[in-house]
């Protein structure tokens, strides 16, 4: 066993297993995807450690057990079309294309936009289409999305991007308020969403996507 690949099974049995990911899909898909491809060469060797890693500036790669758990909670089938927003270099769509049927990877920052790509045609992510798009407005044109997940935490949910959610749809994300972000699955039902928290999580904000200023008087 190489010694990148004996890193994504202790990833799994010492951070996603203890944390209550019980998801074998899940599991399964995190332990085949080579993390370490998808960041810059001086982080290969900290790629399984439970932290966000930044792989452009402002851009992060999402710590494994929160991504894990915002994947098991949003329980994507194998017909599933996900939106991936802020596919950064490819790394989600590469897990979320094991679970899903189709996934739209979606990122605004050209450079990352061509690593991806080179990525996951490495990887034969056959399944995976990455698009050029303004993040916070999703890709309406393929849409509706059974599943829209966001790389990164957000100080509000885009009602554009829950507009783009079939009825059922699941949208998932990291919500932060002024203290603390929560894991938040959003379902579509009925031209409604209902929002559940799940739990707490820390991850840097997805550009775009920070709390508002509220002005005080």
């Amino acid at each position: 066993m190489s010694e990148f690949a004996a890193a994504r099974e202790t990833m799994v049995l010492s951070q996603l297993q203890p944390d209550r990911v019980s998801d074998d899909r899940v599991r399964d898909a995190m332990g085949d995807v080579p993390r370490e491809r998808f960041v810059p060469e001086h982080l290969h060797a900290v790629a399984y450690v439970d932290e966000d890693l930044e792989i452009a500036p402002g851009r992060y790669l999402m710590e494994p057990r929160v991504f894990a758990r915002l994947l098991q909670a949003a329980n994507i089938d194998a017909n599933d079309v996900v939106l991936d927003v802020g596919c950064g270099s490819g790394y989600s769509s590469a897990v979320i294309a094991r679970l899903a049927g189709t996934v739209v990877a979606l990122e605004s920052d050209q450079a990352l936009r061509d690593l991806a790509t080179r990525n996951l045609e490495q990887l034969e992510a056959d399944n995976v289409v990455v698009i050029s798009g303004d993040l916070d407005q999703g890709y309406a044109t393929k849409a509706p999305y059974d599943v829209v997940f966001i790389n990164g935490a957000v100080g509000e949910v885009p009602a554009n991007l829950v507009d783009q959610l079939s009825d059922g749809g699941r949208l998932i994300t990291v919500v932060e308020d002024e203290t603390v972000g929560r894991g938040t699955l959003l379902t579509s039902q009925g031209g409604q969403a209902d929002s559940l928290t799940l739990f707490d999580a820390q991850v840097p904000y997805l550009p775009g996507f920070e709390r508002r200023a509220e002005f005080k008087f």
